[in-house]
């Protein structure tokens, strides 16, 4: 036993005969109060029984649960509190043989003790890390909803540590930025939009880096003010985040905050979510292909823009809303004029460029709730959900004049311009069918390249 500590209104005489006994660091203390200002853990406590009565262990033992106690008496038969605990021995004038061994067998079970528990923590990790892979297994079977996936497993983590919140933070596929994807904060719209940079606050730096960190106290962690936005809600005094590595890269970051009941996180803490990492890691790579795969069947390689087999069935699913409430479905059929001097004059790798330029222009100049297609080559067809033939027109005429006073690839210093012509075709007013309403719309088109070009034809 290297640290004793002994209590008794008489200390010298008790601190004598451990001295004989050989004991290395004593230290003395007159009331058991006078414990609550000491910082550090002893191994062995001795207390003088007979002066702080029956129940003077109780106290002791709610401080420090897994310290050996040597409760020393004068009387044959003490009375002491009749409550047993496996560290504590009473002994009645004892020799230092007597104390020794005592000490020595108090010690080991101490020791049994805490493998005992630590068995059982780890047996309680490993149980609910197994219950963590079964869930995430489901999950993936019956949704693709990633945000679904994470909540519901970081509810469990949650509650596992006892913690008052957490953040989940995905790398944006275009920047070397975080989004948040999942939050236990109710108010989930505030951190829409929200994009912190790597090197940006304790996440960034964990993403920069590639490690984990602790941190007892955020006010004290010069990092933590850059993300401290992220915070607001959540009173955040300490916070774990650890780095969820992909294949190849980086995939994202998790912060747990502040641990209930005790300040700090402990290294047991960051094991056991460096554990819940890896399963998390594997479902937010297999959500991302499965939407990536979703993505490019129906997206086009170049522009990122829907493609026709979106196209058709978007066609289908409007002109039966149509046909279920009576509104009208309007469709623009868009050719870039001459384009094929683009290609010739700049070569197929900026020709390309402009297109991908362009399909951007025609996003930020339509609603929502518009689809935008590229067709092929150079021909573009944009679906106009509830609009009639006449405001389809106007929409039409405007996105001729954007794209005629439009300079494409300016930050590469070639200034080209280019100028469309537009068909215009409605449902139910003259196309009957969705296949009327794509031959209507790119007849009127052809009218207006084999005539003037840089125009719009309805037909109403």
């Amino acid at each position: 036993m290297s640290k004793v500590f002994v209590i008794s209104s008489s200390p010298e005489s008790v601190v004598s005969g451990l001295d004989r006994c050989k004991f290395e660091e004593i230290r003395s203390f007159r009331e058991i109060g006078d414990l609550n200002g000491v910082s550090s853990s002893p191994d062995l406590i001795v207390l003088k029984g007979d002066e702080f009565g029956s129940d003077s262990v109780t106290p002791l033992r709610k401080s420090y649960p897994t310290v050996p106690i040597i409760v020393l008496t004068d009387k044959k038969r003490p009375r002491l509190s009749r409550k047993k605990h496996l560290l504590t021995r009473v002994l009645a004038s004892p020799g230092c043989a007597e104390i020794k061994r005592t000490a020595d067998f108090l010690e080991s079970m101490r020791r049994i003790l805490l493998e005992n528990r630590s068995l059982s923590q780890r047996t309680s990790s490993l149980q609910f890390l197994i219950e963590v892979y079964e869930e995430i297994n489901h999950l993936i079977t019956i949704t693709d909803d990633l945000a679904e996936i994470l909540t519901s497993v970081m509810k469990k983590v949650r509650s596992i540590l006892n913690s008052d919140g957490f953040l989940v933070m995905l790398k944006d596929p275009e920047l070397d930025a975080l989004t948040v994807s999942v939050t236990s904060q109710r108010r989930r719209k505030a951190f829409r939009n929200v994009r912190l940079s790597f090197g940006e606050g304790i996440a960034g730096w964990v993403a920069q880096k590639g490690r984990s960190v602790t941190v007892d106290d955020v006010k004290k962690d010069k990092r933590f003010k850059s993300e401290a936005f992220l915070h607001k809600d959540f009173g955040t005094h300490s916070l774990i985040a650890l780095p969820i590595p992909g294949k190849d890269s980086l995939l994202g970051v998790l912060e747990v905050i502040n641990r209930e009941g005790s300040k700090y996180f402990t290294e047991d803490d960051l094991l056991f979510l460096s554990r819940i990492v890896k399963p998390l890691s594997v479902a937010i790579e297999k959500i991302i292909l499965q939407q990536k795969m979703a993505e490019l069947a129906i997206t086009d390689d170049l522009t990122k823009l829907f493609n026709t087999r979106y196209l058709q069935r978007t066609l289908e699913i409007e002109i039966e809303r149509c046909n279920r409430y009576g509104t009208s479905l309007s469709l623009i059929f868009m050719d870039i004029d001459f384009f094929k001097n683009v290609n010739d004059k700049y070569g197929h790798l900026i020709g390309s460029k402009v297109l991908v330029e362009l399909g951007q222009l025609l996003l930020g100049r339509l609603r929502s709730v518009d689809i935008v297609a590229r067709y092929g080559g150079d021909e573009f067809v944009i679906v106009l959900p509830q609009t009639s033939s006449h405001y389809a027109k106007q929409i039409a005429e405007r996105l001729r004049r954007t794209i005629a006073g439009s300079v494409f690839l300016k930050e590469e210093g070639l200034n080209i311009r280019v100028t469309a012509s537009f068909g215009v075709a409605s449902y139910p007013d003259r196309a009957k069918s969705k296949e009327d309403l794509l031959k209507l719309a790119d007849e009127a088109m052809y009218k207006v390249k084999y005539r003037t070009r840089n125009g719009v034809y309805a037909i109403i």
